[in-house]
């Protein structure tokens, strides 16, 4: 499993005009490929009236990839949009650029262009995350050991997910990847042995996003 991807934030949107042809860039986060193609629906959809909706996306599930000019000449709108991506490292990532012709012809050149910059401030517009690897775990202790938990807890990269405090108390966290090994020693150390953290799954998580 990878330690760490780069997709958007969230879904935004931008326009840029060239020459009157109007450009609306379109960016989503999706996970699947099935995905991608919703949200590229949806805007073909809302924007039924524009001559071109063109599209690109890459995605992590089953390592997906599509582009379409859609009816531009070849080459000069969805790989442009699809290098948007590679340039920046993606994935998980769907972007649409819609254009309404403005009556002035743009060239191959000009349309590169327009495309490319209709994409990239669309992604600028959305913002780009970082996700990491992370470990959720679920442990039970006493409440003499809950303070040396939390206390250690905190020396690591972490999320606090739920805290029950019943008969005993449970924490539900996730921490990252590379720190669980080292955070489970200690833990080990500390409670001579009487704490085992129950690990339940690795997610890919961003901080900045909740």
């Amino acid at each position: 499993m990878a330690d760490m991807y780069i997709s958007v934030k969230a879904e935004a949107s931008a326009e840029y005009t060239d020459r009157k042809s109007v450009f609306i860039g379109y960016v989503k986060p999706v996970a699947t490929k099935e995905e991608a193609l919703e949200f590229i629906s949806s805007i073909r959809k809302k924007h039924s009236d524009a001559r071109h909706n063109v599209f690109a996306y890459v995605t992590r599930h089953e390592n997906s990839m599509g582009y379409s000019d859609d009816g531009e000449p070849q080459g000069t709108a969805g790989m442009p949009v699809l290098d948007v991506i590679r340039k920046k490292g993606l994935t998980d990532v769907a972007i649409v650029v819609t254009r309404y012709f403005g009556g002035i012809l743009l060239g191959t050149g000009g349309l590169v262009r327009a495309y490319t910059q209709a994409a990239a401030e669309a992604v600028r517009s959305a913002g780009e995350a970082r996700y990491d690897n992370y470990c959720e775990f679920i442990l039970t202790c006493d409440y003499s050991d809950y303070g040396k938990v939390t206390f250690e807890l905190e020396k690591y990269t972490k999320k606090i997910i739920d805290t029950d405090f019943g008969e005993n108390v449970k924490i539900r966290f996730i921490i990252l990847g590379g720190e669980s090994e080292s955070f489970l020693k200690k833990i080990t150390e500390l409670s001579c042995g009487r704490i085992v953290p129950e690990k339940l799954c690795e997610k890919f998580f961003c901080p900045d996003i909740e």
